[in-house]
């Protein structure tokens, strides 16, 4: 069999460094008997302050346990909020990507709608020469036309691209927000891990 003083040392050996709630609780059985024994009142008196003293502790221990629980609850509630937001903001990504993309293929397509009215000014340049004048100015009219309409898809092409880069410009602005806030969470938790551990060697002492 063991003695009471061994079953202790073992205990507080099991506690890590013998400020946990295992070292306590002998304490305070530890405490209970000298109470029991005590000889004298004033004794008796002193293990009684002794055995509410521990108890206080593992009130005290309790309590920060259940903060601590509560805080880990919320941080984990955050934390999805966050991992939700940040799929949010992926699939934002992918639609820019695919935004930009289309905003590519309109600019080729502007590219070419170029060269073709570069190529129908080479043309009216040339049926300016043709001897039926009545017949070439039909047919300059005609170019007229067409170059105009050439000229609003271009201009509404070119609006469109500058709506897409502008959009794009807000959403990498948004993601480098949501970057900061999560280093700031970073840095909160860091923190309250940082004063937990203070508090607890406070508590120690």
């Amino acid at each position: 069999s063991f003695s009471p003083d061994e079953v202790i040392r073992k205990r507080l050996l099991i506690d890590g460094d013998g400020a946990g709630d295992d070292r306590r609780i002998n304490l305070l059985v530890k405490s209970f008997i000298k109470w029991c024994n005590s000889g004298s009142q004033e004794e008796g008196y002193l293990q009684y302050q002794r055995m509410l003293s521990t108890l206080s502790q593992c009130e005290f221990s309790m309590g920060k346990t259940l903060l601590v629980y509560d805080m880990n609850l919320r941080e984990m509630e955050n934390y999805e909020k966050i991992y939700k937001d940040i799929g949010k903001h992926k699939k934002l990504i992918a639609a820019a990507h695919e935004k930009i993309s289309e905003c590519k293929k309109q600019i080729l397509q502007a590219k070419r709608i170029r060269k073709n009215r570069q190529e129908y000014d080479a043309l009216a340049k040339v049926i300016q020469h043709h001897p039926d004048r009545h017949e070439t100015l039909k047919q300059l009219e005609a170019l007229g036309k067409e170059l105009q309409n050439l000229s609003h898809i271009k201009e509404n092409v070119e609006d469109k691209l500058e709506l897409r880069r502008k959009q794009f410009h807000v959403l990498l602005s948004t993601i480098h927000e949501l970057q900061q806030t999560l280093e700031n969470d970073e840095k909160l938790s860091e923190a309250e891990e940082s004063q937990e551990t203070q508090m607890e060697a406070e508590a120690k002492q």
